[in-house]
């Protein structure tokens, strides 16, 4: 009886013919029959000997070729170099031209690094040196040899490895577009965010500074002797909380004000007269310079009107407001000096409050962040502000803004490329890198092998020299193991022009005459043995 197979057998049968795993192969198994064409073609053609048996060999190893093209690229690529070579020394053989193209190709495409391919290039290179001296007896089917390798090897590489890079720099491109999608998606967030941040601004530019005032004007009246008792704790009262709603507003601020936005662009609502007007009016003694006001016709705008170009107006109006805001609440009583002024197309802005009178004063609560947002607001406005403590004491915020609705020389920085379009232009020059490689470096090695083709042309013709006195002392009959014993190592490549073809049966090989550069000794072997030794000379046709 019939045993029937084990459920386990059963199993491992289904996992290894399953559809999936069968489609994956099919490219592999595609690619390997492709490749089988041209040795099958050479094998009916009727090869015979070590050539028939090579190009056998062939299919199997062709297989293996494309079963490691994944994981070992250079692997593949050698497979097909060893019967390449049995056929022909030159490597220049129609049995595995299109499989040495197709796997170095291949090769191009996976093989991330070039230096690991360029040392097995050159060791394929180096390596047809002993194999075609040894072989031919000659070294110049090793340039022919160097040509098959440039062509038919490393120009498909050079293709597989710009293929490789442009697909590296669509990869790219979707990635960037991908992160481009989900910063969009985030935008609803930021502009939330700026919101608040625009918030932040209003509240500090205008609650702040009014509520400076109001503590400024409570603690006058708190101090006035002419008040009655109950009238100066009331204003005491009316400062501590003015006090305490600007603490207030600091916390908000605080919570509102994020660090990656720039200053909002609120412009001003009143003149830079108007605004120390308003100073002196709640007790400070604040003076406004104003070198070429006279120079202007009446009605003409002032520094700080909304007049001037661009953002230069509500910059002028805010750090003037900034600028007394601290000082009324760091120096109370100190003397504020306002100067606005032209000179070389720009507007300078220079607000100088002198050192606090000595006496205890009311605390200051501060945020820290109105210097930084004033800042911002001139550095959009294309300027640049410099501020610090005065020698004596002092404070000092000075600004330069342009009157020409672009910003100063020299101020602002350049704007810098974004992570991903450095990302994009990287990918792009590595491909034109590599576009250029294809071109040159094919042309480069052939102009090299020309070079070096003319330089052993010069240097070789002394290896292939007979002398007389050897060449008497061949006979007819002798082994050729006796011959290669009285003759050069190297032979000529090809006999002088003209020379007729050997009979059928026997090989002949050619080695040149000193002085005479028309005739070559011709020496031709049968069965191993020396049946003919002649003077081959040169015939015009």
């Amino acid at each position: 009886m019939r045993r029937l197979p084990s459920r386990a057998a059963l199993r491992s049968w289904t996992r290894h013919t399953d559809p999936g795993r069968l489609r994956a192969r099919l490219p592999g198994l595609a690619l390997w029959l492709l490749l089988c064409v041209p040795p099958l073609l050479y094998v009916l053609d009727g090869l015979s000997g070590p050539q028939r048996w090579a190009t056998l060999a062939g299919f199997p190893l062709l297989a293996l070729a494309v079963l490691v093209r994944r994981r070992a690229p250079l692997v593949a690529v050698a497979v097909p170099v060893v019967p390449s070579l049995v056929l022909s020394v030159q490597l220049f053989t129609g049995a595995y031209c299109l499989a040495l193209a197709v796997l170095g190709h291949l090769a191009g495409v996976r093989v991330a690094r070039a230096r690991p391919a360029l040392w097995f290039f050159t060791g394929v290179a180096l390596a047809g040196v002993p194999v075609c001296a040894l072989a031919a007896r000659t070294l110049w089917p090793w340039f022919t040899f160097l040509m098959t390798l440039l062509l038919n090897v490393v120009l498909p590489w050079l293709l597989g490895r710009y293929r490789r890079q442009y697909a590296e720099l669509v990869r790219t491109g979707w990635q960037l577009a991908d992160r481009m999608e989900r910063e969009q998606q985030a935008m609803a967030d930021r502009t939330r965010l700026r919101e608040r941040a625009r918030i932040a601004g209003d509240m500090h530019d205008s609650l702040g500074h009014e509520l400076a005032l109001i503590a400024l004007r409570a603690g006058a009246l708190e101090l006035d002797p002419a008040l009655a008792a109950d009238r100066r704790a009331a204003a005491g009262e009316l400062r501590a909380a003015a006090g305490a709603a600007t603490e207030r507003l600091r916390e908000i601020i605080g919570v509102l004000r994020t660090d990656d936005e720039g200053a909002p662009r609120r412009s001003a609502d009143e003149g830079v007269p108007e605004l120390v007007a308003r100073a002196r009016a709640s007790g400070m003694t604040v003076m406004l310079e104003q070198p070429d006001e006279t120079e202007r016709p009446d009605g003409a705008e002032r520094p700080g009107a909304a007049g001037l170009p661009g953002m230069t107006g509500p910059a002028v109006h805010r750090l003037v407001q900034e600028a007394l805001t601290n000082a009324a609440k760091h120096a109370p009583g100190a003397a504020v000096r306002v100067r606005i002024e032209r000179a070389e197309g720009q507007l300078r802005v220079t607000v100088t409050n002198a050192a606090p009178p000595p006496g205890p004063a009311p605390a200051a609560v501060s945020g820290g962040s109105g210097l930084v947002g004033l800042d911002e607001r001139v550095r959009l406005a294309g300027g640049t502000l410099h501020s610090g403590p005065t020698p004596d004491g002092g404070f000092t915020a000075a600004a330069r803004l342009p009157l020409t609705g672009g910003p100063l020389t020299g101020s602002g920085a350049a704007p810098q490329p974004t992570a991903a379009a450095r990302e994009l232009d990287r990918a792009r020059r590595q491909v034109r890198r590599r576009l250029r490689q294809t071109v040159t470096v094919p042309l480069a090695l052939f102009a090299a092998l020309l070079v070096l083709m003319g330089v052993f042309a010069l240097v070789s013709t002394g290896w292939t020299i007979l002398d007389r006195a050897s060449y008497e002392r061949l006979r007819p009959g002798m082994p050729r193991t006796e011959v290669d014993d009285l003759v050069p190592f190297f032979h000529l490549d090809v006999p002088p022009e003209g020379t007729p073809a050997p009979p059928r049966g026997w090989s002949c090989t050619y080695y040149g005459i000193d002085p005479d550069t028309t005739a070559a000794y011709e020496l031709c072997f049968t069965e191993g043995r020396l049946v003919r030794k002649a003077v081959a000379h040169r015939r015009d046709r």
